[in-house]
Parts: structure tokens; C-alpha cells; sequence
């Protein structure tokens, strides 16, 4: 990281921590206050213009802290929809299904995060994405999973915009960016507990299958960290298609091993309300499953893979990191 996304760090860091326990309205208030819903706000539009590596710093550390105000979303709708003229506190949606016309969006928006209280959304349509007033907005429904809101939304005509930005990508490597930081959580978590808890006359951490399941973790989360790094680069270039596929992929399948791990280490006591391990797994398992699953990021690489033809594979793959 260079010196800047240092600071950015050490900032995000310290105030996360301060937020884990802070009713939601305030902690909003403060992370308004800091200016962090504007960091990929291009600079000409009054906001921080930072860059998608900026921005991992941030998803990575509210993963990490699990963070329960929708940050991460906001982030992303305001990068979209500021220059088009929509303010307020944005969120995204992982789907969709209507029409545009002349400036008016009528269908429905499913999988929208914290959808009550956000003045627009920003959804995938087609191969882009579409902006949409939230004013007059219907929420159909709202289910709660992993400590925040997934709302179903009727929209009939509202005012809306159709963006280049491809929101369901953008969302599947913000996801992947979470995944990274709350693996490393856990893992920190479960080193410590199997350094305490004896058993046998001897701490867990002893145990050579113990060791060797910690191990994994470890190579697991470090994968992650390392793909939505790619992912990150990949998008400052301008073309991070392949490496948010990949990345996504990769933090699913490092979910899947680390939260089995972790909880295998802990036994019953990882499964109880009052412990601090359930807030990251549940978030890692909703964020496993949203923008894209693991069938779904394999199956459009190998299809373009497979497009390509096999004689192209390493010479596609050793240009992507030239």
C-alpha cells in the first residue's frame, strides 16, 4: 500500500473498531461525517476520487470489523449515480427485472441492501446497470440474514438512469473484498481460542490435525486477500472482468473451508449468540451466495476459457499479470 492507503487504513481501522457497538444512526452519522460514502466520488463531483485499490482497503476492513451500516453499498451506488444527479445515501441490488423508458424504471429490484432509508439504488440491467429514484418505491418485502436487510422492491416509473458501470461485477468484488477481511477475523479468532482451550492436558493448538486444519485456514484467507488484490489492480487498469470472476470464485470457495475450520476448532461455543464468532460466518456465507455463487463466476470462466480455446489458455492467463 502506498502512504496514503496507509492512513486511509489506519483511519478505517480504528473507527470500525470504535463502531461495532454503536446504534446504527450514529455510527452513519460518523462515517458521513469522515467523508468515507464519497471515496470513489470522482473529484471534479466534490468527493475523495479514490481508486478501486482505495476502495479494497475499506471493503477489506469493514468485512473485517463486520460492519453493520451499509458502507460498502453506499460507496459503490454513490461512485455510479452522484454523477448522474442522484444524492442522498445510494445501495445497490443484486437484481432486476423491468423496463427502462425515457427516463422511468417500472419492474422490480430483488436482494437490495438496507433498502429502507436509501434515497436510490443501483441494479444490474442487462450487461449494465440502471439508477433509480427510491422515493416512491414499494418494498414488497424484507428479510433479515447475516445482520442486515435484503428488500424486495416495486418500482413503478420512477425517475432513473441507465449507467456503464457493471454493478454486478463491482458487487462481486466488494464481496470478495468482505470475504478477505473477515476470514483473517476469524482466523485470528480461532488461533486465539485453540491457544486457551485445553483439553487432554494440553492446549488444542498442540494437536498436530489442529495445527494442519489452522494451516489451511490460513492459506485460505490468504488466497482471498490475494485475489481481491488482483481484482483491485485489475480494475484500476480498466479491465478487471476476468480477475473479479476469478477473485469471487476463490473468496467462495475460501468461505466454504474457513468458516468449516473455524468452527470445527471452537465446537459448540462457535455456535452460541453470546460468542463473537456467528457475526462473521453468517456474513460470510450471505456474501458466499451474493453476486454470484460458486457455479456461476466457474461457469463464465470456463465458458470463456473454452471460447478461447485451450491452445490460448497460458498465453491468456500469463498476459492478464504482464
Amino acid at each position: 500500500m502506498n502512504e496514503q492507503q496507509n492512513m486511509l487504513s489506519d483511519m478505517a481501522n480504528g473507527v470500525f473498531a470504535e463502531l461495532r457497538d454503536t446504534p446504527a444512526a450514529e455510527a452513519w452519522a460518523r462515517i458521513e461525517a469522515l467523508g468515507l460514502p464519497s471515496l470513489l466520488i470522482r473529484e471534479a463531483d466534490g468527493g475523495f476520487g479514490g481508486s478501486w485499490q482505495d476502495a479494497l482497503v475499506v471493503f477489506r476492513l469493514a468485512g473485517h470489523h463486520t460492519l453493520s451500516t451499509p458502507l460498502v453499498e453506499a460507496i459503490l451506488a454513490a461512485g455510479a449515480g452522484t454523477h448522474l444527479g442522484f444524492v442522498g445515501r445510494g445501495t445497490i441490488a443484486s437484481r432486476s427485472e423491468g423496463r427502462l423508458e425515457n427516463g422511468r424504471f417500472t419492474g422490480t429490484l430483488a436482494g437490495v441492501v438496507a433498502g429502507p432509508g436509501a434515497d436510490f439504488v443501483v441494479a444490474p440491467l442487462g450487461d449494465r446497470s440502471v439508477v433509480v429514484d427510491l422515493s416512491q418505491a414499494r418494498f414488497v418485502e424484507e428479510t433479515h440474514f447475516s445482520g442486515a436487510s435484503r428488500t424486495v422492491i416495486g418500482i413503478d416509473g420512477a425517475r432513473a438512469a441507465a449507467s456503464e458501470l457493471r454493478i454486478f461485477a463491482l458487487g462481486a468484488f466488494a464481496r470478495s473484498a468482505q470475504i478477505a477481511g473477515a476470514l483473517d477475523a476469524a482466523l485470528v479468532m480461532t488461533v486465539h481460542y485453540v491457544n486457551e482451550r485445553w483439553q487432554f492436558g494440553k492446549t488444542l493448538a498442540k494437536f498436530q490435525a489442529v495445527q494442519q486444519n489452522l494451516a489451511t485456514f490460513a492459506c485460505e484467507a490468504a488466497a482471498a486477500n490475494c485475489a481481491a488484490m488482483g481484482a483491485a489492480q485489475a480494475l484500476d487498469r480498466g479491465d478487471g472482468a476476468f480477475e473479479v470472476a476469478a477473485a469471487k470464485l476463490r473468496a467462495n470457495q475460501a468461505a466454504g473451508i474457513g468458516t468449516a475450520i473455524a468452527h470445527q476448532a471452537h465446537g459448540a461455543i462457535g455456535f452460541t449468540h453470546e460468542f463473537g464468532l456467528h457475526p462473521l460466518t453468517r456474513r460470510l456465507w450471505s456474501w458466499r451466495s451474493e453476486f454470484g455463487g460458486d457455479a456461476y463466476w466457474a461457469n463464465l470462466l470456463g465458458a470463456g476459457i473454452l471460447a478461447r480455446g485451450a491452445d490460448h489458455f497460458w498465453a491468456d492467463l500469463a498476459a492478464r499479470t504482464d
